[in-house]
């Protein structure tokens, strides 16, 4: 018969086609120990074994991503409490334990034996629909961003076999008009035959922005290359294909940021976030979708380390106030902070005054936007606490 233990703590490994589960009581002993596929009904026989066995039971995970999202769905419907023990943890903490081995099921009671002992690890809980919604919005637009790099890398390596001069003369990341005009016309043969007015027309008919202006730079730089490279035919199908997938790539980018600025301006806070210089809607769905509703940060300072925008000691002995950029930080709040940092500095306004000020101080570019970004962290903290829209003036100050 199996002994009721007053609480337990059950650590899981989680994965994509199953999960370790682990659980130990509070002598930190293992109570049982099981693989569990990551299907609805093999969670919910786990969750009644777990609760057969102690009067409260404690969870732990070690992933809060797409791999765990059924998992913690139903701990959280079932009224679990789930805390989140980070990887990072569970790596180090493996070496203070028995055997050199690593397993899932080592891996799990370490989790279990950690949330046992600790109390500082952050609950878990299922995020709004909206919150979910930019998340993966976010992350497929960053999906599609880096597909989007790729393919202009190939196309300008392939165009550097085809001509030097006409992969320098235009920066296909930025504008449309050359990637269009690749689309037919890739080698210098092909450009002299057509001619810039010709040229000018065929763009003008498929509405390409200053025609005239691609054409003459496209003209010139193949009349600079009278050789045909080896290679050269094959290489002009590939640059064409290639920028095929680029204009339909730009279309899909182009239809996710339209439903991301849809479903952000749904959320009673984006007109907060947008009225701050420098936070459109695509930043401003980025924040949300990391910090969700701000529960989980105590102040500003919380928000601002979780960037990596606070500095961390390293003081060891007579060597105080030693700082150093921190290693464990979201990067993709702290790229967000620092581009929105770089957006406002541009214009006239307070962020441009802070940004020159800290510039004068002694400071580099960079070390002068982080600053900068690390201000801006209060200031929309200050905004999304008190409800108020940006304004340049700071609030007046009223009597209690």
């Amino acid at each position: 018969m199996s002994t009721t233990h007053a609480r337990i703590w059950v650590g899981i490994d989680a994965g994509k086609g199953h999960h370790w589960a682990v659980a130990v009581d509070a002598d930190g002993e293992t109570v049982f120990s099981t693989k569990v596929i990551n299907d609805e009904a093999q969670v919910l026989t786990l969750i009644e074994t777990a609760r057969e066995r102690a009067g409260e039971v404690r969870w732990a995970v070690d992933i809060s991503g797409r791999a765990s999202t059924l998992l913690l769905a139903l701990l959280v419907a079932h009224g679990q409490q789930v805390v989140y023990v980070p990887g990072r943890t569970v790596n180090r903490m493996s070496g203070a334990y028995r055997g050199e081995g690593k397993t899932d099921a080592k891996d799990a009671r370490v989790i279990a034996d950690q949330a046992r002992m600790r109390r500082d690890f952050a609950p878990l809980d299922t995020p709004p629909e909206l919150v979910t919604t930019l998340r993966v919005l976010t992350n497929y637009r960053a999906d599609l961003i880096a597909d989007r790099v790729r393919l202009i890398n190939r196309m300008r390596d392939l165009l550097v076999g085809i001509c030097p001069a006409l992969e320098r003369a235009f920066d296909y990341s930025a504008a449309k008009g050359p990637v269009v005009m690749l689309t037919e016309y890739q080698t210098p043969a092909a450009l002299r035959r057509i001619g810039a007015k010709r040229l000018t027309s065929w763009l003008e008919r498929r509405k390409v922005r200053s025609a005239a202006e691609v054409a003459a730079k496209a003209v010139e730089a193949a009349q600079s290359q009278q050789i045909a490279l080896p290679g050269e035919k094959r290489s002009a199908k590939l640059v064409c294909d290639l920028a095929h997938q680029l204009l339909a790539l730009d279309e899909r980018i182009k239809d996710n940021d339209r439903e991301i600025r849809e479903t952000f301006r749904t959320d009673e806070r984006a007109e907060i976030i947008e009225s701050m210089p420098g936070m459109g809607p695509i930043l401003g769905a980025e924040f949300v979708a990391i910090v969700g509703d701000l529960s989980g940060y105590k102040d500003a300072g919380r928000l601002a380390s979780h960037a990596g925008l606070a500095p961390v000691a390293r003081d060891s002995g007579r060597r105080t106030g030693n700082n150093h950029r921190p290693k464990r930080y979201n990067r993709r709040l702290r790229w967000l902070f620092y581009m929105s940092a770089q957006s406002a500095m541009m214009r006239p306004g307070p962020s441009r005054d802070y940004y020159l000020k800290k510039r004068a101080e002694g400071l580099l570019h960079t070390q002068a936007l982080l600053a900068l970004a690390r201000r801006r962290v209060d200031v929309l903290w200050a905004m999304l606490r008190d409800k108020r829209l940006f304004t340049s003036a700071p609030p007046v100050t009223q009597a209690a």
